[in-house]
């Protein structure tokens, strides 16, 4: 190759003949050629990082198919969890119902009954010598059953007592007083506060499904003033009980005896 004015002069040789054959390269031409050469590269470039994001994408296909499968798998567990609840619930109810929960009918019918049973004392006497405004009868009209007993000095304190039984049954005044307080809290849910005439004593019940007294209203002992129920801060169907002395809580059990028997 011989440099020339401007480009240069590629000489070729054959092997098999004397004559030569010569082919010159201008600037211009060596300039598209580069240019050529570049783009060609860079085309090359490009294609190759194609192929390599392709080949990438390719070999994640397996893991993404395991992924979904054990996703199907996973979706299939949830609908039988699904299923295996809607069957418990389904049971919890006809447990309910067996209990007595649903015996009630419609809250007209309730509240006439509820009014009615009103007054009566059975095995919730007051204590022989005591005033009936003193709480000292079961705040319900069956026994139930204690799930939770006063806490007052331990951390996150309980002040009362917690007594599982059918929703809808009936919340009976401890005591004779005046309804301080008949409403909705966030914890309590539906609840009733009696106070008990100048005895220092006050009793609250909370939980209820349904209030049948209003503040201002005079209660007898043992009459009927709601149904017991599961509203406000409850997993499952209690009454809460607590009896307040001169505005702190005591034992219940220091004053009612738990009523035995439905």
């Amino acid at each position: 190759m011989k440099e020339n004015e401007g480009g240069y002069t590629l000489v070729l040789v054959p092997e098999d003949t004397q004559r030569t054959r010569s082919l010159r390269l201008t600037p211009r031409l060596l300039r598209i050629s580069g240019a050529l050469a570049a783009v060609g590269g860079i085309g090359l470039a490009l294609l190759l990082g194609s192929w390599w994001f392709f080949a990438a994408q390719t070999a994640r296909i397996p893991a993404m198919e395991r992924q979904i499968a054990e996703l199907e798998a996973d979706n299939a567990r949830v609908q039988q969890l699904a299923e295996n609840l809607q069957l418990l619930e389904s049971e919890y109810l006809k447990i309910r119902t067996m209990l007595g929960a649903d015996i009630l009918g419609d809250g007209a019918t309730a509240e006439m009954m509820a009014a009615e049973d009103r007054g009566t004392a059975e095995d919730g006497e007051p204590a022989i010598g005591l005033s009936p405004e003193i709480p000292t009868s079961w705040p319900l009209a069956t026994g139930g059953f204690v799930t939770q007993v006063l806490e007052q000095a331990q951390d996150g304190a309980h002040p009362g007592i917690d007594i599982a039984v059918a929703q809808g049954s009936y919340v009976r005044a401890s005591g004779a007083g005046v309804i301080r307080e008949a409403g909705s809290d966030s914890i309590y849910g539906l609840y009733v506060l009696i106070e008990h005439g100048n005895t220092g004593y006050k009793s609250m019940y909370g939980h209820a499904s349904r209030l049948f007294v209003s503040p201002g209203d005079r209660v007898r002992q043992n009459e009927v003033i709601a149904l017991s129920g599961n509203t406000g801060r409850s997993t499952a169907p209690h009454l809460h009980f607590e009896i307040l002395q001169d505005g702190s809580p005591i034992d219940p059990f220091t004053l009612v005896q738990q009523r035995t028997g439905s």
